[in-house]
């Protein structure tokens, strides 16, 4: 496996390991994704060499690449195909595995780590032991993969390089569907037609379990309906009224710091209540599709639904997934601090406004400090952005995590913070952006860490306090 220690690889890593295959692999640089694959029995390198291929007792069977686009002249790579070994993408590995049993994958343009993680959670409190591959870890697993010993597997479709058109689901959750990666994807349409050929393939004993709120989702599921696909709709009781049928929803949501609660209906039918232990509507909208496409895959006649809802009330989160960091100790008081993987304005727009409730419950402010991801992101959103910003009552803004991309003339910070109307800071790195905030604090603050870079490395920097810069 040639990129092990990525997110999506050593998920996949786990599963063929916890199976008993042989696995090797290598990555660029060393982590602790690589020593904990090697902890579970994968023979592992830092850095990429031709030699590799020869880590286990003989030849692999096939070698397995992150993305399609690996540098063709990766030393394995080019090794592999010299030796008449197959390569393929860690989707297509990933979809067999699915086809082993009956699967459920969740895609969007957000909230699949989580919805699936909630899967996985009620699942298990149900009495399932599924297989399943995460992009974040699960708090309450302690990891992002694992094969189970019950003929259901669950994991994340990610459209982001349009790489879900190669799996064949039974059941498909879909949050949500609203334009995202267009550096790869150029245009809406072209990333909506991913969606739709991917609904496409759902087999006529399967579901789709859409999200009527959202009207991409929506429009999605209307489009899937018309060829065929049946539709198992969610959604809130003051939704837009639904043209599809409403398998669940909820009603009388309220969000706190302990979690999400909302009163249940399945099929029309008062159910009692469902309780998501994670702020935030949105997770409470993911919890319902999570224990509908849990029902269809289980059966409705055999299916735990007192199991299934303890597991999500029990629900531990996801890292990075407003994640708690901790509490700064301040003169007369502490300032709690999280952590979020929101790096799209709706993304957000939903964290700051589940935080906005818990904040106001507590008295304080809210404190979202945000690193922009991608330039063209930025530069296609930055007005969104700085709107989705002003739910905050201070804002920090630091400057744009390139990643796999060049800068861009004139996309940096500023392109967002002209649009935000609280009171805004720009921090040149993560040490400016530290001691700004630890110079704003005030007893009874919430702060959220936001983005998709390494800004996932401030919160603790700011619970310990000054003095612990990079």
């Amino acid at each position: 496996m040639i990129g092990i220690g990525g997110a999506g690889m050593s998920a996949v890593a786990r599963i063929l390991l916890d199976h008993g295959v042989a696995v090797s692999g290598s990555d660029a640089r060393d982590s602790d994704e690589l020593r904990s694959l090697e902890r579970r029995g994968a023979v592992v390198r830092v850095g990429h060499h031709a030699d590799a291929l020869g880590s286990l007792d003989g030849p692999p069977e096939i070698v397995v690449v992150s993305k399609a686009a690996i540098p063709a002249d990766n030393p394995e790579l080019v090794a592999a195909r010299a030796a008449g070994i197959p390569v393929v993408t860690r989707s297509r590995v990933l979809g067999h595995l699915a086809r082993s049993g009956r699967s459920i994958m969740v895609c969007g343009t957000h909230g699949k780590t989580s919805t699936t993680s909630m899967l996985i959670a009620g699942m298990a409190a149900a009495g399932l032991d599924p297989s399943f591959a995460v992009g974040g870890t699960v708090l309450q697993f302690g990891t992002n993969a694992r094969g189970g010993s019950d003929p259901v597997f669950v994991a994340e479709a990610d459209e982001s390089d349009g790489s879900l058109v190669h799996y064949d689901p039974d059941v498909v959750i879909l949050t949500n569907a609203e334009p995202d990666h267009l550096d790869h994807f150029g245009t809406a349409e072209a990333y909506f037609e991913v969606f739709d050929t991917f609904l496409a393939r759902i087999p006529s004993g399967g579901a789709l379990v859409a999200c009527l709120d959202d009207e991409g989702a929506a429009e999605r599921a209307r489009r899937a309906a018309a060829a065929g696909v049946r539709v198992l709709g969610y959604r809130t009781a003051t939704g837009p009224a639904a043209e599809l049928t409403v398998a669940g929803e909820l009603e009388a949501i309220t969000v706190d710091s302990h979690g999400t609660r909302a009163g249940l209906a399945l099929d029309g039918r008062p159910r009692g209540e469902l309780h998501v232990g994670t702020p935030g509507e949105h997770m409470a909208l993911n919890a319902l599709s999570a224990l509908l496409a849990a029902r269809e895959v289980t059966g409705a006649e055999v299916f735990d639904l007192d199991g299934f809802l303890a597991g999500l009330s029990g629900f531990g989160g996801v890292g990075r997934r407003f994640e708690p960091k901790g509490e700064a100790q301040l003169s007369g008081g502490r300032a709690r601090v999280f952590d979020d993987y929101a790096h799209h304005p709706t993304e957000v727009t939903a964290v700051l406004g589940a935080a906005r409730e818990i904040v106001e419950a507590d008295g304080g402010r809210l404190v979202a400090v945000f690193q922009p991801h991608l330039y063209s992101r930025t530069r296609i959103f930055a007005e969104e952005f700085g709107q989705a910003l002003s739910l905050a009552d201070r804002v920090v803004v630091l400057e744009v995590y390139g990643a796999r991309e060049q800068p861009e003339l004139g996309v940096d910070a500023g392109l967002i913070t002209r649009h935000v109307t609280a009171p805004v800071d720009r921090a040149a790195d993560l040490d400016a952006a530290l001691d700004t905030v630890l110079g704003m604090l005030e007893p009874g603050d919430v702060v959220f860490t936001l983005g998709a870079g390494d800004i996932t490395t401030l919160g603790p920097r700011i619970v310990a306090g000054p003095g612990h810069r990079s």
